[in-house]
């Protein structure tokens, strides 16, 4: 199908801290972004939209054409019927986000899990291009996986495969938001980090990055750093025992402190399977602008358009600000 001149689709990445949107041409690269802080409003439904309809405009106003739009949540999706069941970062539960958002833009929309969606990424132009199995975890407020098994991503019986983030790493551990105990969330996420660190008398305010850049001198940065990475290689050593994946593909903001992050994480994941040789484990090539890629992408699919390999190359995807 040849696309119209002027035609894009519009991607939403709907994050516990902020939203993203982004109207996309037809070679993937990125016209116009637009963000907003996710917690601004009492409603957060009425700021999804409100968002959705402000990148819908910008598009005309570009003299782009929208053909769909893609959005994707955290949390619990079903992604036929377009239904974001339960997502605590966002406070959303049972919200009809197709057709909220269909009946607001008069346009396809795709549905769809942030995770599952960045794993459409990096298959389709990423670190895990050419690959029919592997595991993409991004590291954010949450953390959730896309499990790609034969090129497709696996959504599950109830639409919640991936939700690793709730995978007790350490039993009897430290609560959760969820309820439980020894959460993988609560050690290796980004967030748990931070609230870790706070909690056990670090410097108040700091965040992933900064905790990352206080390792080598902070002793409250580097006990919450070796727990967190020594958790996520025990995590990743049962997904790789359940799965075997080809490649496990990290992203989010702890990965981009490089070695100082992969080097232990690695290492945990070699100690935990004895008898068997790791995955490789590599950095996200999109980063945290995977999701919103894999946004588009879907919205291309539900629009009857192509979604050819390679498409929207990093290069095409400016760097988060």
């Amino acid at each position: 199908m040849t696309q119209p001149e002027g035609q894009c689709v519009l991607a939403v990445d709907v994050g516990g801290t902020t939203i993203k949107g982004a109207v996309v041409g037809e070679d993937g690269q990125f016209r116009h972004s637009l963000t907003v802080p996710s917690r601004a409003d009492d409603d957060p439904v009425k700021a999804v939209r409100s968002l959705c309809l402000q990148l819908r405009d910008d598009a005309l106003a570009l003299g782009a054409t929208p053909a769909a739009i893609g959005v994707v949540t955290p949390g619990l999706v079903d992604e036929i019927d377009g239904v974001v069941r339960y997502a605590a970062n966002i406070r959303f539960r049972n919200v009809p986000l197709r057709a909220l958002i269909g009946d607001d833009l008069g346009l396809p929309v795709a549905v769809g899990h942030d995770a599952r969606a960045a794993g459409v990424a990096e298959a389709v132009a990423g670190a895990a291009r050419g690959l029919d199995n592997f595991l993409l975890l991004p590291l954010g407020t949450g953390i959730a996986a896309a499990v790609v098994v034969h090129g497709a991503p696996v959504p599950g019986a109830t639409g919640s495969a991936g939700e690793v983030g709730h995978m007790p790493v350490y039993p009897g551990g430290e609560p959760c938001s969820c309820g439980q105990r020894g959460c993988l969330e609560v050690y290796a996420s980004a967030g748990g980090l931070a609230r870790r660190y706070a909690r056990l008398g670090g410097t108040s305010g700091l965040d992933s990055r900064g905790i990352a850049d206080a390792v080598a001198t902070d002793r409250v940065a580097r006990a919450v750093w070796d727990d967190a990475t020594q958790a996520l290689g025990t995590a990743l050593a049962t997904l790789t025992l359940t799965l075997d994946p080809a490649r496990i593909v990290l992203g989010g903001g702890l990965a981009d402190a490089g070695a100082l992050f992969f080097d232990p994480v690695r290492d945990a994941l070699r100690a935990a399977l004895a008898w068997r040789t790791p995955p490789p484990v590599l950095r996200s090539t999109f980063g945290a602008q995977a999701a919103q890629v894999g946004a588009a992408a879907m919205a291309r699919r539900e629009a009857g358009l192509p979604v050819p390999d390679g498409w929207g190359a990093p290069e095409l995807v400016p760097p988060v600000a």
